[in-house]
């Protein structure tokens, strides 16, 4: 079963701002098991590596099987 069937990405933005005006922006980047509820992995990064990171997450998750995201993205 691929990754975006049972997992989710929530990006929240700390504001409305685009990444590249607000260099100081910290992003929160969420990876919630569908199913539960729950909060898998978690990243608070400046906004443009928010921005970089959420890109190959969506990536991952529609390319990758569930157990493979999870061991690559766990480190």
């Amino acid at each position: 079963m691929r990754a975006n069937r049972s997992y989710r990405l929530l990006h929240t933005r700390a504001s409305r701002r685009p990444a590249s005006l607000a260099p100081a922006r910290i992003d929160h980047l969420e990876v919630v098991e569908v199913a539960s509820g729950e909060v898998v992995l978690f990243w608070d990064l400046p906004a443009v590596d928010a921005a970089r990171q959420a890109r190959r997450l969506r990536e991952d998750l529609s390319q990758l099987d569930d157990v493979e995201f999870l061991s690559r993205w766990a480190d």
